[in-house]
């Protein structure tokens, strides 16, 4: 299998020209072999045909978007083709360049570093936010559950308090009860002198 890169050494585009040369230097950067087929030479004319009956993509620039026929370069493996000067480019940059150019097989399960690369910061930032929201839920269920608890130990220190007033009230009336009923049960001794000697003056009188 042969890699065609098909140029045209006669144009008069610019962009077209500058294309070519940046193809061309990538392939030689990453000791790719090919074979440039020259449109514009004599006894080409069968390439020329072939380029421009097989490009499924018209290679168009900025000053021709849209070519009569497709404008080189445009790149083959034997001939079989492979697309054009921007397929070519963004192959090269997402690092599939070799699959494209149909030097090693397709990995339908193959990734390109740029997307695994985007997909994983995608990862990380979904999950970073995701832990972001799980702390402030998280804050904000122990600040309730403490707020809470404090609610509760003062309601049951009130509580405390609310029962031992009763039980101090409770124990100065039975004190208060107690020492009245004493005070009435209990006769002093000057009373119960007084009682003998009243006796002792009425048993007197009544002699």
């Amino acid at each position: 299998m042969v890699l065609k890169v098909y140029v045209s050494g006669m144009s008069g585009n610019k962009e077209v020209k500058k294309r070519q040369q940046r193809v061309l230097m990538i392939l030689d950067s990453k000791n790719i072999k090919y074979d440039t087929v020259d449109i514009t030479e004599p006894g080409k004319e069968s390439e020329k045909e072939l380029m421009q009956n097989k490009s499924t993509s018209s290679g168009g620039t900025v000053s021709d978007p849209e070519p009569r026929h497709p404008l080189p370069p445009q790149l083959f493996n034997d001939e079989e083709y492979c697309g054009d000067y921007d397929a070519f480019d963004m192959a090269n940059e997402i690092d599939t360049l070799e699959v494209f150019l149909k030097l090693a097989p397709a990995d339908t399960t193959a990734v390109s570093t740029a997307q695994i690369e985007l997909k994983q910061e995608n990862g990380e930032a979904k999950k970073e936010e995701a832990e972001a929201e799980k702390s402030e839920a998280g804050d904000g269920d122990a600040e309730k559950a403490e707020n809470e608890d404090k609610d509760g130990e003062e309601k049951e220190k009130t509580e405390g308090e609310d029962e031992e007033g009763k039980e101090n009230t409770e124990e100065k009336k039975l004190t208060a009860t107690t020492i009245s009923s004493a005070a009435v049960k209990t006769p002093t001794s000057s009373e119960s002198q007084s009682d003998l000697l009243l006796d002792s003056e009425r048993a007197a009188a009544a002699q």
